[in-house]
């Protein structure tokens, strides 16, 4: 297994982000929502990497109080404008007494456009890591994770920006 990346708070990382990557990175509604809005005219879709049952790393069970060797349900997808991946996120649940994550079966439809219906979420703060752990062979500029909390389940989020983002919006690398 890979060494655990190092999460911070993400307040510690605003004297070295622009106030361009700030409004992304400690922004705390639906991330889906402000990429297809940043979009525009451009199509956004979401492509589904990796879904499953696995074991989590040990900082993602510690995140979600979880006994290191549970099992949990992972989800990869890559967030894509003109099917170029801009995110690409990572989010782990426990395993219900049915095997599945409540968000099992969604696909290539985005995680966050349901969570962010949900009228009880909660979403727990939001951290970083100066040195984060690819996801599906792609690190981010930055990268962010938080627990969503639902009707008494929860599932840990984890967001890298990727290098072509930066580009397509122009923001600072």
């Amino acid at each position: 297994m890979a060494q655990d990346p190092h999460w911070h708070p993400v307040s510690t990382a605003r004297p070295r982000m622009s106030v361009a990557w700030w409004h992304w990175v400690a922004s705390r509604d639906s991330l889906t929502h402000r990429l297809i809005q940043a979009a525009g005219e451009h199509p956004f879709r979401v492509q589904l990497l990796n879904e499953g049952r696995d074991q989590p790393y040990r900082d993602e069970s510690m995140a979600l109080l979880l006994p290191p060797e549970r099992h949990t349900w992972v989800r990869e997808v890559a967030l894509c404008v003109d099917d170029t991946p801009w995110v690409v996120a990572r989010s782990i649940a426990p395993l219900g007494s049915c095997h599945a994550a409540p968000f099992r079966g969604l696909g290539e439809t985005s995680l966050g456009s349901w969570l962010f219906r949900q009228p009880d979420l909660e979403r727990g703060p939001i951290e970083i890591s100066h040195a984060p752990r690819s996801i599906q062979g792609h690190t981010g500029l930055w990268q962010r994770r938080s627990v969503f909390r639902h009707s008494g389940w929860s599932v840990l989020v984890q967001e890298a920006f990727l290098p072509q983002m930066a580009e397509a919006l122009g923001l600072p690398c």
